[in-house]
């Protein structure tokens, strides 16, 4: 009887702390705050970080001690003033709860001696310049950082974020501008880094001219048309990655060392254009990667020297989509083009393939060559010619699998790649094949002669 009691009283808490989350929220009328596309909404923001722990001045590195806390100028300035700190050495936290201009003019730094947050802006309309924030603590539980930024509008610029867990990290904060600051995190082992550039349910962002180096990611989850512009990434782990974020644009950034460049996972829309990205290596190394992604568009960029140029996993993955590749150079890469997953829908036109080990692959047998679109790509290995001079081959581009064959189904064997005994076997099976090869793809109108990248191009 008694366990009948309990478990009517736990259903009607249930039914009553329901009724009063619908008509007592802030928003009044019954309405309750959403994320995803409203996040920037006027309306009362719901607090999603864990609370942080509050740390007294001995219990944080004895640089800081004798410092004078930021904090205080902050509170003598007036809502919607401008602040020009003077030049010096000051301590952390600060906590940045009004309209404020704040101006170091790269002569001020803020140090929070190695515990929590170093400066979290909770205001909009606001702008932060020129400081050098360094000094954050080390927990992924509380999200220690240099900047958080809370707020809609703002501008946050020309700032040097150092010695920080996590760099800058937006959370439903839209419509502001990241331009010109140097991040880079701790200097610990890659897989405990923070992400030096986090945007979470933040929409219609700029984040442009930013150098993040010796970072874990770039990312950006449930953002929505955010530009990201001119910006260097550099021996990280993801340069950028997206994951239920669509329509957001990447372009004219320059992508280095970093394990991978550009990956959309859980997307739809969006584009890159005009990106450089080398040197992504290792067991995962991938130039642009794709996961269960719709709608995208990668136009204009080099990709090189990476292990995977692009790696595509069931992408296009909603029907009637597609995923556009034009223009783009993949050079001296392990594997150019990576299907894990066949399910066409990819349309490749006037792309530039040289000097790649492999053009194509799939990760299982390709049963029909024809689910995606090929044509005026260039092949550094196309066999045939251009006997009328339209600068197009006279045949069709054809790729077969041969020994290719043997780590597309076994994938351990790769280990052996380009190893002397596979390309003697590859050699053999060309010469006189002994089973009958896959057709990969079928280019019906290869260029014949390279196209020439204009000035101003990714190089």
């Amino acid at each position: 009887m008694k366990n009948r009691t309990d478990a009517s009283r736990f259903r009607a808490r249930t039914v009553i702390a329901f009724v009063c989350l619908i008509f007592l929220s802030p928003q009044g009328g019954g309405q309750v705050t959403s994320f995803g596309d409203n996040a920037d909404s006027e309306g009362p923001r719901v607090t999603i970080d864990r609370p942080k722990p509050v740390w007294t001045l001995l219990e944080r590195d004895s640089r800081i001690h004798g410092l004078k806390p930021f904090q205080a100028l902050v509170d003598a300035a007036a809502a919607g003033s401008t602040l020009h700190p003077p030049p010096g050495v000051y301590s952390g936290p600060v906590d940045v709860n009004k309209p404020l201009i704040i101006d170091g003019n790269g002569a001020v730094t803020i140090d929070a001696g190695d515990k929590g947050t170093v400066m979290t802006l909770n205001a909009n309309d606001s702008v932060v310049r020129g400081l050098r924030l360094t000094g954050s603590g080390s927990s992924h539980d509380t999200d220690d950082s240099c900047l958080d930024v809370r707020g809609n509008r703002n501008v946050i610029e020309d700032l040097t974020v150092d010695n920080c867990l996590f760099g800058i990290d937006l959370k439903q904060s839209s419509h502001s501008v990241v331009r010109r600051n140097r991040i880079r995190s701790k200097p610990v082992d890659l897989g405990v880094r923070g992400d030096g550039l986090r945007l979470w349910y933040s929409n219609d962002n700029v984040i442009e001219a930013n150098v993040v180096v010796d970072s874990r990611d770039m990312v950006a989850w449930y953002s929505h048309r955010n530009v990201f512009r001119g910006n260097i990434g550099q021996r990280s782990r993801y340069s950028i990655h997206f994951m239920f974020a669509d329509d957001n644009i990447v372009e004219n950034n320059q992508f280095r060392d970093n394990s991978v460049g550009v990956y959309f996972m859980y997307t739809h829309g969006g584009a890159a254009r005009g990106n450089l990205i080398s040197h992504a290596t290792g067991a995962t190394g991938m130039g642009i990667g794709f996961k269960e992604a719709s709608g995208t568009v990668i136009e204009g960029n080099e990709v090189i020297y990476c292990g995977i140029g692009i790696a595509s996993d069931l992408s296009p993955f909603e029907p009637d989509s597609s995923i556009e590749l034009r223009g783009n150079r993949f050079a001296y890469n392990g594997i150019a083009i990576l299907f894990n997953s066949e399910t066409g829908g990819n349309n490749l036109r006037d792309n530039v393939f040289e000097g790649n080990l492999a053009d194509v692959s799939y990760g299982g047998r390709s049963e029909n060559p024809d689910k995606n679109f090929w044509e005026g790509n260039y092949w550094d290995t196309y066999q045939g010619f251009d006997a009328n001079g339209d600068g197009f081959g006279d045949t069709p581009h054809e790729a077969y699998a041969w020994a290719d064959q043997i780590w597309m189904e076994i994938p351990m064997a790769s280990f052996f790649r380009a190893s002397p005994v596979l390309e003697l076997l590859n050699f053999l099976e060309r010469l006189a094949p002994f089973s009958r090869p896959d057709l990969i793809l079928r280019d019906s109108k290869p260029r014949f002669d390279k196209p020439r990248r204009e000035r101003g191009s990714a190089s």
